[in-house]
């Protein structure tokens, strides 16, 4: 990877963000858009953002890449005092996180303010959420319930090869398939191909989908696209960290659409020149040195289960994460074997991000008219071959 890519991962990924406060990352994709040209950008009726070609592209059904621009975070609530705020979580984290735990609350001039959570409050109809009282160290008077607030965590750094940051999900993906897609820019600009890509950053994912919904109640997508949704998904044994990115066939409520995963496998392997994993017949040792993999990912839900449902086209590619939504020893936490666990960077690797980059350039070349499917192959071949064995006795 670029050290011109590293600082755009570095960046993104450090931008403070919630479900419904997602201004600031939407202002750095604003600024990356200035000195594009040859994109536009179109928001829906709920601020999920949309970018395209200026240029006629080629007849063939759009591909859409998604991510969402929020992370799990509070949002300022009520202010008790200029050192006393209450605040809502918006995002899935385990209770045990938020015991004294220590935050920052961001305000408008983007300066940080430190305090300490002290106690657990009642939720209200309006805000649904987990609420916090937060001391902060010095008061605050310009603080407001437009801010947000976040884990107090080291500054983002990359170090053997990962990424370790506040936000990789879903900042990481976004900032991947931003790469991408300059890739595929370069590639229409070159004449190589004129693929009708595209990219959605949706909102307020983390408190159930809510930018996704919105976007297909808009008919954001068209109803003929093919649809990756980028995640950033918990890393486990079997789908680790440095084992490349995921071409993700469902989530803990669904399975997505067999043959556009299967078309992004094939091209998955096609790079790689082998499969994700070693036949029964091969070693680890003859494995490709580009690696991919191909899984369930259980361990939580994304947007492609929303447009999926839609009746759209869709399925997903995903990072493995570490400290998912910033739960540092989280495998530990849900055995009840440490006490007050603490919050911790998320992190990724930047090969298995740099994966997914190439994987969403070959996408958006080759999606719109794809690879014959080995499995069809594969079944065919079999039939033709092994089909007489019916006729014995």
């Amino acid at each position: 990877m670029t050290k011109e890519h590293e600082q755009l991962l570095l960046e993104l990924t450090a931008i403070p963000t919630a479900a419904g406060r997602e201004g600031r990352v939407v202002s750095f994709i604003n600024d990356w858009l200035s000195d594009r040209d040859d994109i536009r950008m179109d928001a829906d009726p709920s601020g999920n953002l949309t970018v395209s070609f200026k240029e006629p592209s080629g007849n063939a059904a759009p591909i859409y890449f998604t991510a969402h621009l929020d992370h799990p975070a509070f949002v300022v609530e009520r202010i008790i005092a200029p050192a006393t705020l209450e605040l809502a979580f918006r995002g899935g984290v385990m209770d045990d996180y938020f015991n004294d735990a220590r935050v920052e609350v961001i305000i408008h001039d983007d300066s940080s303010h430190p305090g300490t959570l002290i106690e657990k409050t009642e939720p209200t109809t309006e805000s649904p959420y987990k609420h916090y009282i937060c001391e902060l160290d010095e008061p605050c008077e310009s603080v407001t319930t437009q801010d947000i607030a976040r884990w107090l965590l080291p500054k983002p750094e990359i170090k053997d090869g990962q990424i370790h940051t506040v936000a990789c999900d879903d900042l990481a993906a976004a900032a991947c398939m931003m790469i991408a897609f300059d890739n595929i820019r370069a590639e229409r600009a070159e004449g190589k191909h004129k693929a009708d890509v595209r990219l959605l950053f949706t909102r307020a994912e983390e408190v159930g989908f809510i930018g996704a919904l919105a976007a297909v109640r808009h008919n954001t997508i068209p109803n003929d696209a093919k649809v990756i949704a980028l995640e950033n998904s918990r890393a486990f044994p079997e789908a680790p960290i440095g084992g490349g990115p995921i071409v993700r066939v469902g989530d803990r409520l669904t399975i997505f659409s067999p043959r556009l995963t299967d078309d992004i496998a094939r091209i998955a392997e096609d790079i790689a020149g082998g499969p994700a994993t070693p036949k029964a017949s091969q070693k680890q040792a003859d494995m490709p040195k580009w690696k991919w993999q191909r899984k369930l990912m259980a361990g939580g839900a994304c947007e492609a289960t929303v447009f999926c449902h839609a009746g759209l086209d869709a399925t997903c590619v995903c990072l493995p994460l570490g400290n998912y939504h910033n739960m540092a020893n989280l495998d530990e936490a849900q055995a009840g074997t440490i006490e007050n666990p603490k919050p911790g960077r998320e992190y990724v690797s930047l090969d298995d991000a740099q994966g997914m980059i190439d994987l969403l350039t070959a996408c958006g070349s080759r999606l719109p008219d794809p690879p014959k499917s080995k499995t069809s192959q594969r079944l065919e071949d079999l039939w033709q071959q092994r089909r007489l064995i019916l006729e014995e006795n």
